[in-house]
C-alpha cells in the first residue's frame, strides 16, 4: 500500500487526542508515529524524526501550533504541516495557510480525513 511506513508527527495537548489519531495512524495506515505535548517539543521531535507529514493543534502551552509552525518552516521550508484543531477560527487558517500549512481539519475528524490528508504527502 502506497500510505504504508509513512513518518508522522503528531503534536496536541490532550493524550487523549494524540493516543486516538496513534491508533488510527498505526492501524490503518501502518504509518511511523511520534508525539509531542506542545509546539516547543514538536520542534525538538520534527529535527529529530524527520516526519513526512505533522498534525499540529493550534491552541497548546508552552509554544502554540501557529509559533511552532513557522519555526518548523524556518527549519525546513518543504515541511509539510496540517493543522488540527476544535477551535479553528477562519482568521487562525488564514494564518496558518500564509506560514506554509498545507491544509486544516477540524476535530472531530474522520478517517477519510486522515486518509486524504495522508494522501497529500509528497515523497
Amino acid at each position: 500500500m502506497e500510505l504504508a511506513k509513512k513518518k508522522v508527527l503528531i503534536c496536541d495537548d490532550s493524550m487523549l487526542v494524540r493516543r486516538k489519531l496513534r491508533i488510527l495512524l498505526e492501524d490503518e495506515f501502518a504509518c511511523v508515529v511520534a508525539e509531542a505535548s506542545n509546539g516547543q517539543e514538536a520542534i525538538t521531535r520534527y529535527e529529530e524524526d524527520k516526519p513526512q507529514l505533522v498534525f499540529m493543534d493550534i491552541v497548546m502551552p508552552v509554544c502554540d501550533g501557529l509559533e511552532a509552525l513557522q519555526k518548523i518552516k524556518k527549519l525546513d521550508g518543504d515541511a509539510q504541516v496540517i493543522m488540527v484543531s476544535s477551535t479553528g477560527t477562519s482568521g487562525k487558517l488564514i494564518d496558518a495557510l500564509k506560514l506554509g500549512a498545507i491544509d486544516f481539519i477540524q476535530k472531530p475528524y474522520d478517517k477519510e480525513q486522515i486518509a486524504k490528508a495522508l494522501s497529500s504527502i509528497h515523497s
